[in-house]
């Protein structure tokens, strides 16, 4: 985990591009009513919007378990 807290420009360079990453392909799998391909791109878009989420917030993970001690 200390590698995420060190290399802050780095994490947010991945947030920033997981993020885009995730709403366009949520966008464009919305665009493609009626197929189940467009319901696979969502699923991945949605997987995108959750690694953005895994980047956020491992800068306090290791915050969190010290307190819990």
């Amino acid at each position: 985990m200390k590698f995420w807290k060190e290399h802050r420009e780095l994490r947010m360079v991945l947030m920033i591009a997981a993020f885009a990453a995730g709403i366009v392909l949520l966008i464009s799998g919305w665009k493609m009513t009626g197929e189940l391909k467009g319901l696979g791109v969502m699923l991945l878009g949605v997987a995108c919007l959750l690694a953005t989420l895994y980047f956020y917030n491992t800068r306090f993970a290791e915050d969190r378990s010290k307190k819990s001690r």
